[in-house]
C-alpha cells in the first residue's frame, strides 16, 4: 500500500509542475513577444466624439484637457478608466463579447484577441457579471449628451436602469467635471476601432436606418 501511497503521490506532483508549465509557463513563452501598443500609439486615432465633446462642453473641456490632441485624448483615456476601474462600472458591465448564440446580435461583433494587445485593455475588464450591457462595442451608440445624462441620473434616459448615479462627476452647475468627461471619453472609445458596429438590440436607431 506504501509504494501505492507513493506512486500515486509522485504522478500527483508530476502532473501538477506539468499542468504549471504547460499553463503558466509556456502562455508567457509564446505570448510576450507579442507587440503591446502604448496608450500614445492608441490616441493617434481620435474618435469624432471626442472633438464633439470639445464643442460641446468647450469651458470644462478646456480646463481639464486644454485642446483636442493626441495628448489630452491619451490624459482623458486615462483619467476615464482610472474612474471606470474605482467606480466597480466592471462588476456590472462586461467588456468581452462571447462567441456564443446570440452574443452578436445583443452587443455587436465578438471580440477578437487582437483588441485586447494594448495598454488601455490590460489588464483585461471582461467583468464578473452583466447587470448592464457589454460596452466593449458602445462607441457611436449614444450621443455624448446622452452619456452626461446617464452618469447624472440613469433613469432619465433608461428608466428600467438600476445602475446608480454619480453627481461627483459633475460641478455645482450640473455641468461634467473632469471625471465626467474622461468617463464619457473612455466609453465612447470603446469600440470605436470597430468600422461598424452593427445593430443590435441595445442600438435602436441603427435598426431603423438612424430614423
Amino acid at each position: 500500500m506504501e509504494r501505492f501511497g507513493a506512486s500515486f503521490l509522485i504522478a500527483g506532483v508530476i502532473t501538477f509542475l506539468l499542468g504549471f508549465f504547460l499553463q503558466g509557463v509556456m502562455p508567457i513563452i509564446t505570448l510576450r513577444k507579442l507587440p503591446v501598443a502604448s496608450v500614445e500609439e492608441l490616441a493617434r486615432t481620435i474618435p469624432a466624439e471626442f472633438h464633439q465633446l470639445a464643442e460641446d462642453y468647450p469651458n470644462e473641456f478646456h480646463k481639464y484637457f486644454g485642446d483636442v490632441s493626441s495628448a489630452s485624448f491619451a490624459q482623458a483615456l486615462q483619467v476615464g478608466k482610472a474612474n471606470y476601474i474605482a467606480e466597480a462600472c466592471w462588476h456590472c458591465h462586461s467588456q468581452f463579447v462571447r462567441p456564443v448564440s446570440k452574443e452578436d446580435l445583443r452587443f455587436g461583433p465578438v471580440s477578437t484577441p487582437a483588441e485586447y494587445q494594448n495598454m488601455m485593455n490590460l489588464p483585461h475588464l471582461f467583468g464578473t457579471r452583466r447587470v448592464g450591457p457589454d460596452l466593449i462595442r458602445e462607441a457611436g451608440k449614444h450621443s455624448n449628451d446622452w452619456h452626461v445624462a446617464h452618469f447624472y441620473d440613469p433613469r432619465s434616459v433608461a428608466p428600467y436602469s438600476v445602475m446608480p448615479a454619480y453627481p461627483w462627476f459633475y460641478d455645482a452647475d450640473k455641468r461634467p467635471n473632469e471625471r465626467g468627461l474622461a468617463l464619457v471619453a473612455y466609453v465612447q472609445w470603446l469600440g470605436s476601432w470597430v468600422e461598424q458596429v452593427p445593430a443590435t438590440i441595445y442600438n435602436v436607431d441603427a435598426l431603423h436606418g438612424g430614423q
